[in-house]
C-alpha cells in the first residue's frame, strides 16, 4: 500500500486520503463568468498522461487540503505541499487556513 506524506499529520496509508482531482483555477470572477466559462471550470479537465497537480484532502485524519504532484502513468507521487490561503481550487468553504 503507498503512502502519503500529509503535510499536517505526517506519512499516513493512501486509504485515509481523496483526491479531489486536478488543480484548476476558478474564473477570477465568478458572479460575471460567462456560462461557457463556468461550465469549463465545472466539468472539464484536462486529463493529461504525465506529471500534474491534484487537490487531496485527508479525509481519515486532519481533514486538510493540500496539493499533491503525481504522474498519472504510474501513480507516483513527486511532491506534497500545503494548499495556500487564498487558493480557489479547493471546494468552497474549505481552504486550509
Amino acid at each position: 500500500m503507498q503512502q502519503i506524506d500529509c503535510p499536517w499529520c505526517g506519512v499516513r496509508d493512501e486509504q485515509e486520503f481523496s483526491c479531489g482531482g486536478e488543480l484548476v483555477s476558478r474564473p477570477r470572477d465568478p458572479a460575471n463568468a460567462s456560462d461557457a466559462e463556468w461550465t469549463d471550470y465545472l466539468y472539464f479537465r484536462q486529463n493529461i498522461k504525465g506529471l500534474h497537480t491534484e487537490v487531496w484532502r485527508h479525509t481519515a485524519g486532519c481533514r486538510m487540503w493540500f496539493l499533491v504532484d503525481r504522474d498519472t502513468v504510474n501513480h507516483s507521487i513527486t511532491a506534497i505541499r500545503k494548499l495556500q490561503p487564498g487558493v480557489t481550487s479547493a471546494p468552497e468553504g474549505e481552504v486550509n487556513e
